[in-house]
């Protein structure tokens, strides 16, 4: 398995399906992470869908430069070191690719993207659990798996699907974000799970995974990530913010405590007997 040498860990942001809200978890985690006093990098996995340029800020057009005829250096936006399939494209271009040539373009952007020395590079994963995914845990050595869902059935069913899929691959769950759990009204402040309730708990009851996240649903998350400028660096006041800072607070402690049991030795009894 493949160590990245100045990269101390590798963190997937990934779900069972789209619509999840896993790229937003990304990026805003990734600046929390940095407002923790971390060294970050962001890439975006989605070949089909790249997202990052939007949601960061970048303006279009703005390519990577190259360095010793082979490398790319990062796009920086938010002091994060950033590259994406969106940077290498027309926004507008479909790409029509099959397996091998998916693989042979993250791949190339993974292992040819010249990153500084990084405590985190947090990977933004398409949905499902599909080639990109397998090619990942498979090429390099992953730190661990963050799961994003939401709480209704059918996102809790593809939940599995992703955590089942990094089990078998000895990638470790670090915790399920359970993303949109409650809204509150701008109005008159009332609180509602639109998408239900309980649906985190469940799949940590199941799996022994912690839910490492609960994320509102509000409009401001929507309307910043949009604008390019994610809620944590344009709003560290905001409740959203603080839950993203919370849960970058928790994949710390899910390392720490992931790291510790690695290391730790064969427990010895000695008896009588």
């Amino acid at each position: 398995m493949k160590h990245i040498d100045n990269i101390n860990h590798i963190i997937c942001v990934a779900s069972g399906k789209g619509g999840v809200g896993k790229s937003t978890t990304a990026v805003n985690l990734a600046v929390a992470l940095l407002k923790r006093g971390k060294r970050v990098g962001l890439l975006d996995a989605d070949i089909y869908g790249p997202s990052l340029p939007l949601m960061m800020g970048v303006e279009p057009g703005t390519k990577p430069k190259i360095k010793e005829q082979k490398f790319m250096l990062p796009i920086i936006a938010h002091g994060i070191e950033c590259n994406s399939m969106g940077f290498l494209v027309d926004p507008k271009t479909a790409m029509i690719w099959r397996a091998p040539m998916i693989i042979s373009a993250f791949t190339q952007i993974l292992n040819d993207t010249a990153w500084s020395k990084l405590d985190y590079l947090i990977v933004d994963m398409p949905p499902g659990t599909g080639d990109i995914q397998l090619s990942l845990a498979q090429s390099v050595k992953v730190s661990g798996a963050v799961i994003v869902t939401t709480p209704q059935d059918v996102a809790l069913l593809d939940a599995r699907k992703g955590i089942e899929m990094f089990l078998k691959v000895n990638v470790p769950i670090l915790g399920v974000v359970e993303n949109m759990s409650l809204h509150t009204c701008s109005n008159c402040g009332h609180e509602e799970a639109i998408f239900g309730s309980g649906g985190g708990e469940l799949l940590s009851n199941e799996y022994g995974v912690d839910v490492i996240g609960r994320l509102p649903l509000d409009l401001s998350i929507r309307q910043a990530t949009d604008a390019g400028n994610p809620v944590v660096a344009s709003d560290s006041d905001h409740g959203a913010a603080k839950a993203y800072m919370a849960l970058a607070e928790n994949l710390e402690k899910q390392l720490e405590l992931s790291a510790s049991s690695e290391t730790a030795g064969p427990a010895i009894t000695i008896s009588d007997d």
